[in-house]
């Protein structure tokens, strides 16, 4: 049954929010049922609850729109650098005299790590903030690539440009990902959607600059330059400002809301049970399962915890404003000068008088949907329900533990907010469904060959006899194609009806056909027309990668899967490459290495064909199961 918003409004200006139990939450409602009939007040975990969780509301403008543009800057330094490093490999090789494999090796590293550390650094964000996260990175890229201006072997270089240069940019990737769902609900396709197209402008405008740089001042100067270049991530970073959450307020300390406005008794016992449940860990976890991973780490996976809304059964929202701030106990003001309303949240965190103060509490990797970068009209969940109904049920409580953490300041290096995303992401259990398993092993075999025309395309138009300024052009054209691929996947993927997943394999299979004949013609309009094609095709498994992921395990399960399958790409990644250049010396010839690539791409999405079907049969087995345990 859906939620439900009452249309009369409220004497007092607000209208109230029923949030009606699902099926969905049935089995939690009663185990908290339990816990609060059968409530021993002996029990330390019962004591000092959180009882104020935060919400955050996407704004949906205003300074989200500069976030935006940091967000494309980030994308752009980032992605241009890794995708340009293909005009590297010629004079470093020349340098140290070493084979082309050796050298392709950096390049590999990089975009790895990059992606490998995405969930250790999704889970400092949720604990310190975007912003202290990516000027962080951007700094350690920074010296990492200034470093190698001193390199005097290729290991050095692995270490410094690969490994060190590549965590960093993972510090400045991941929370360039997830502010944009942080700050965007209505326009998040439309400012993803932005904020990705600077991976395709910076491909465009960094192959031919790296080129020219290369030319007139040697490899390594060329590097300072894009030492100097990544410490523009750190000024847009500092522009990631952190949003203010609206706290739900069980306790009204105004007479006027505590009659209007106070929560029921029951609720706030059932809130309480709730998060003394989440406290008690592996002893007594909702859902009675424990994987491996989060066990290690004392934590639940994200998706045991709590919805606010499955808490919260009624609150009060202002009239007028249903569609963009919750609300539970509020005071009315007035602006002695303008007279308009104002909405002052009046709940402070109880601690010990000693360390009595307000503090609000930001933990955007508790929200199911923060790595969700398409349209939000494709999720029933936000179809179905108001703006502050969809926030409601989308966002997982904090437990108490994790309030007082934060204040106090206790366990710094690891807290229980790193902690419990990270168990989220690295949650082994997913592997127990076939769907994820097919997805996952796909989304190896395309990113092993993504990287490898990057790296090899301009050498190989060289060989052809193609004039080097000309060839360089050729990367940038896939980086414009990409970024055409980009909008127009995004503007498709939009209608509900549009299957994610389809759409994918078959822009794989083209993309990878397209790989395999790209040396037919060594001629510029050839190669052109390849590149065209590949940047097109190959844009879609960025685009609509998260759509497919909710569409086969649901938006519960998308941090997770996100997570573990940015281990799979990373480690792709590495490999891929250096595999091609092996094939390539031992063909003794570039088409080798674009015979690897494109029939990688091809098995991936031939692979993922029957997908559908197997999610299908999936269902109907989970189906089964539960049937026969009611």
């Amino acid at each position: 049954m859906p939620n439900t918003i009452t249309d009369t409004p409220e004497k007092s200006g607000y209208q109230k929010v029923s949030l009606v139990e699902s099926e969905e939450t049935k089995d939690w409602n009663e185990k908290i049922d339990k816990t609060v009939i059968n409530n021993d007040e002996s029990d330390p975990l019962a004591l000092e609850v959180s009882s104020d969780p935060d919400i955050i509301i996407p704004p949906d403008g205003g300074w989200g729109w500069v976030v935006v543009i940091a967000s494309f800057v980030c994308n752009l330094v980032v992605d241009g650098t890794i995708f340009s490093f293909g005009t590297f490999l010629e004079k470093i090789a020349e340098e140290f005299g070493v084979e082309t494999a050796e050298v392709t090796l950096m390049g590999s590293l990089m975009s790895g790590f990059y992606l490998i550390v995405g969930p250790f650094v999704s889970a400092i964000v949720n604990r310190y903030g975007f912003r202290l996260v990516v000027i962080f990175g951007s700094l350690l890229s920074a010296a990492a690539f200034a470093v190698c201006n001193f390199a005097t072997s290729i290991t050095a270089l692995c270490v410094a440009y690969g490994f060190i240069g590549g965590i960093g940019f993972g510090f400045i990737y991941a929370p360039s990902v997830v502010i944009l769902g942080f700050y965007f609900e209505r326009w998040r396709a439309l400012a993803t959607g932005i904020a990705v197209c600077g991976s395709g402008i910076g491909t465009f405008l960094y192959a031919p600059m790296t080129a020219t740089l290369i030319t007139k001042f040697g490899w390594r100067q060329t590097l300072l330059v894009h030492a100097a270049l990544i410490l523009l991530c750190a000024v847009a970073g500092s522009l990631y400002r952190p949003l203010k959450p609206v706290k739900i307020d069980p306790e009204p300390t105004t007479e006027e809301s505590k009659s209007e406005y106070q929560l029921p008794t029951a609720t706030q016992q059932k809130m309480e049970a709730a998060i003394r449940m989440m406290k008690r860990g592996s002893d007594a976890s909702v859902l009675d399962h424990q994987a491996s991973i989060p066990r290690l780490l004392g934590v639940n996976n994200n998706s045991v915890y709590p919805r606010i809304s499955d808490v919260y059964h009624t609150i009060c929202v202002p009239n007028g404003n249903v569609t963009s701030r919750p609300h539970v106990a509020w005071t009315r003001e007035r602006s002695k000068t303008e007279g308009k309303l104002q909405l002052t949240h009046l709940q402070k965190l109880k601690m010990p008088k000693e360390n009595h103060k307000s503090h609000e509490v930001v933990r955007p990797l508790y929200r199911d949907d923060i790595f969700f970068n398409a349209s939000l009209k494709r999720l029933p969940q936000y179809t179905s329900q108001s703006s502050v109904q969809y926030n409601l049920s989308v966002t997982r409580a904090p437990t108490k533990n994790d309030v007082e953490e934060e204040i106090t300041n206790k366990r710094l290096f690891c807290p229980e907010a790193l902690r419990r995303v990270l168990g989220t992401m690295l949650d082994l259990s997913l592997f127990n469904s076939p769907s994820f398993i097919v997805l996952a092993i796909g989304g190896f075999f395309t990113m092993m060959g993504f990287f490898v025309p990057y790296m090899f395309l301009v050498d190989r138009a060289k060989s052809g006899n193609i004039d080097k300024t000309t060839a360089v052009w050729l990367v940038s054209t896939m980086g414009i194609a990409n970024t055409v691929g980009r909008v127009f996947y995004g503007v498709i993927s939009s209608f509900p009806k549009a299957n994610a997943l389809v759409i994918t394999n078959i822009a794989l299979t083209i993309g990878g056909l397209a790989t395999i004949f790209s040396g037919l013609l060594l001629t510029p309009a050839y190669q052109f027309s390849y590149c065209v094609v590949f940047g097109l095709a190959i844009s879609c498994f960025a685009s609509i990668r998260p759509i497919v992921v909710v569409d086969l395990l649901g938006l519960e399960k998308l941090t997770n899967a996100f997570g573990l399958l940015l281990l799979f790409q990373g480690v792709a990644a590495i490999i891929g490459a250096p595999l091609a250049a092996a094939f390539m010396n031992a063909a003794g010839s570039f088409d080798a290495c674009f015979y690897f690539s494109g029939g990688l791409i091809i098995f991936s999405a031939v692979m993922c064909y029957p997908l559908n079907y197997i999610n299908a049969w999936e269902k109907r087995r989970n189906l089964e199961k539960k049937n026969l345990l009611v």
